[in-house]
Parts: structure tokens; C-alpha cells; sequence
């Protein structure tokens, strides 16, 4: 397996680590439909929230607009749309983003809560 996937791999671990120490519940992680998909669904209270992960090796930290700009964006809506219609699902959806850079200093996770909303 590449080091590519491999690191994406472990992000996504550490980003369901986190959301568990939260008090979320993980509903779905890697979510597919058709070619595209979900990092991570999960619980939080009345909202489902699906959780688009990045994972970095290097010096610079990661902005969430680098992470999911508004195409992105409108890719996940969709995705969250087709889970919420094919759960049978009530309540409302929230968009985080959870970004993780790994280097030679450690790891350092950022959780971004609402990141951006569905009405694009």
C-alpha cells in the first residue's frame, strides 16, 4: 500500500479517535456512493455529520479552504443528501472538517465544527 494511503489511513483513525473522545457516535466511516465518498458520518446530538478528513505530512499547517473548496463542497452536499435519503434518516446534517498534519514535531489535530453549509 502506498505511503499516500497509508497516511490517509491513519488520519482518518486518529480523526475517529478524537470524535469518540467527543462523545460522537461513528455511524459510517468511508461512505460510498457511486465514485465518490464520505470520510466520516457521525453522530453529534439531533445533527448527522459528515466529516471530510485531510491528513499532511510536511511543515505547513492545513486551511480547511484548501481542503474542500466550494466544488468539493457541493460533491459532499450531494453525497450527505443520497445518505440522508438512503437511511431514511430525520434531522438535521452538519459539514466538519478535521485536519491532521504528521511531521518530525508530532501530529497536530484541528476540528473545525460547521465548516460550511449546505446552501451552495
Amino acid at each position: 500500500m502506498s505511503v499516500h494511503i497509508e497516511t490517509g489511513k491513519t488520519g482518518e483513525q486518529l480523526a475517529t479517535d478524537h470524535l469518540l473522545a467527543k462523545g460522537y457516535k461513528i455511524l459510517e466511516r468511508n461512505w460510498r456512493w457511486g465514485r465518490e465518498e464520505l470520510d466520516i458520518i457521525a453522530q453529534d446530538g439531533n445533527f448527522v455529520v459528515i466529516v471530510e478528513v485531510k491528513t499532511r505530512t510536511g511543515k505547513n499547517e492545513i486551511e480547511p479552504a484548501e481542503v474542500v473548496p466550494r466544488d468539493k463542497q457541493r460533491i459532499l452536499v450531494r453525497i450527505a443528501n443520497a445518505y440522508m435519503r438512503y437511511k431514511n434518516l430525520p434531522g438535521e446534517v452538519r459539514f466538519d472538517i478535521i485536519t491532521i498534519l504528521m511531521n518530525a514535531r508530532g501530529r497536530q489535530l484541528h476540528h473545525l465544527e460547521d465548516a460550511f453549509y449546505a446552501t451552495l
